[in-house]
């Protein structure tokens, strides 16, 4: 039988360090605990705003 492996190594990493300077960037701008709290959660999901913001500045 032949096998078959999808490799997804490198849009991963891609993600990864987007999110880490996600972080970095949005936590480092807050001005409290809770504002770092909102940082972290906003570099969780920055794929679904940086789309979002795309499409609304397009018109769409």
């Amino acid at each position: 039988m032949k096998k078959e492996f999808q490799q997804h190594a490198p849009t991963n990493a891609i993600y990864g360090l987007g999110l880490i300077g996600a972080m970095i960037y949005f936590i480092s701008k807050a001005t409290g605990f809770w504002m770092g709290a909102l940082g972290f959660l906003k570099a969780l999901v920055w794929p679904a705003i940086l789309v979002y913001e795309a499409l609304k500045s397009l018109g769409v």
